[in-house]
């Protein structure tokens, strides 16, 4: 039976005690200052009980606990490092530091609002508060599968975030493009082929650094996306089933290619042949010299970062020493370096753009680009869709019905 009583403890203070009987049958009590707040509590409690929605606060771990099981399943179901590596940040710069103390079955639907409004009075982005709700959200999944709790505060949660940011990926000029496909012809070796496969096909840049010569078909002049290379340079699948695909290569791209593996180093297999020589495989189109999975921070800093300075795609920024901090001069200013404007991904943006301004339709698009849904190909390149040319045409019929032509 449920009710609320008075206690007076040995020091003379009056509390109101809440008893109920939990859903495995134990008796439980929470202590409140007002009578009105534990009437509150246990109406709202016998309710979750009712609907097997409850966990007993005594029982119920903290977030932060919580939290480092959920880590630990992520690692057992083979997630990749970096992603994990993604959680692991969530949980301690975000979660943790606000309510990793908290008890599990004391984050509610309100609460989950109110972490949301201090993420954001803590300077984080809308999209960062969505990926660490999310995150959230995980760990009380997780938490249900171990039986730790009942609850699901973020399903169907819509956050209430003033976002101001502009959506729209930044994307290189026609004119830029130009400047950084002369740059790498200048450049030469793996350079030419890479970038114009990147600028002119678009695959991902994990896909990039994962495509093997097998994949390229040159009879059926395309590419397919059958795999790629994740920041610990091991090979894996893709994001999605939609990123299975094949994409269509124009000559230049064909051709840099066919030139690029004449002189494609081969990894060494560790074999030998008859005469006692080391038997070498062509398999990645873009490996560092050894013929490995080629890293995204080399691609970056030693190819696409210098093409860009030499190009005159770039910007200045302060440089920093080895150690990452911010060199000055002897009398305290800042010393400024040029680096590349852009990251590789934007070249996969700007092949989306040179494809939607020949014509194609957001349909092929999606599958090009390889997103899971169409939903993401409009939040990305929505805006390109546009057609100024009938805005403007409808802006003018709206005045012609109104005051007459």
């Amino acid at each position: 039976m449920a009710k609320v009583r008075k206690p007076i403890l040995p020091s003379g203070i009056v509390r109101w005690q809440a008893g109920y009987v939990d859903g495995s049958g134990e008796r439980r009590f929470k202590m409140f200052d007002r009578k009105a707040d534990a009437e509150a509590w246990l109406v709202e409690t016998q309710h979750d009980v009712a609907r097997g929605l409850h966990t007993p606060g005594s029982i119920s771990p903290t977030v932060k606990e919580a939290a480092a099981l959920w880590i630990k399943r992520c690692n057992e179901k083979g997630l990749e490092p970096m992603t994990v590596k993604g959680y692991e940040e969530h949980v301690d710069l975000h979660i943790v530091p606000f309510i990793g103390a908290k008890k599990l079955a004391e984050i509610t639907v309100p609460a989950v609002n109110a972490f949301a409004d201090q993420l954001r009075s803590a300077g984080r982005s809308a999209e960062m508060i969505k990926r660490v709700v999310r995150s959230l959200g995980g760990i009380f999944k997780e938490a249900r599968r171990r039986g730790l709790s009942n609850a699901a505060p973020t399903v169907g949660l819509e956050l209430d975030l003033p976002d101001r940011e502009d959506p729209r990926p930044v994307i290189p000029a026609k004119a830029e493009l130009s400047a950084i496909i002369a740059g790498a012809t200048a450049k030469g070796g793996r350079a030419r082929s890479y970038f114009l496969t990147s600028i002119f096909c678009g695959p991902r840049p994990s896909e990039m650094r994962g495509l093997r010569w097998v994949d390229v078909d040159f009879d059926a002049r395309q590419i397919n996306i059958n795999q790629r290379a994740d920041a610990s340079h091991r090979i894996g699948k893709l994001k999605s089933k939609a990123a299975y695909r094949a994409i269509p290569c124009p000559p230049i791209v064909l051709n840099a290619l066919r030139e690029w593996k004449l002189v494609c180093p081969k990894r060494d297999t560790g074999k030998k042949d008859a005469a006692g020589q080391s038997v070498m495989m062509l398999d990645l189109v873009f490996p560092n010299g050894l013929g490995k999975v080629e890293s995204h921070a080399n691609l970056l800093d030693r190819d696409f970062g210098p093409i860009q300075v030499a190009a005159g795609v770039s910007m200045e920024v302060q440089a920093k020493d080895e150690a990452g901090k911010p060199v000055v001069d002897a009398a305290g200013a800042p010393i400024m370096a040029a680096v590349g404007k852009y990251g590789l991904h934007s070249l996969r943006h700007a092949c989306a753009s040179l494809w939607i301004e020949s014509g194609y339709n957001p349909k092929q698009i999606q599958r090009l680009m390889g997103h899971s849904s169409i939903k993401v190909t409009f939040d990305v390149y929505g805006h390109l869709f546009a057609d100024p040319d009938a805005d403007q045409k409808a802006a003018e019929n709206v005045q012609v019905r109104l005051l007459g032509p």
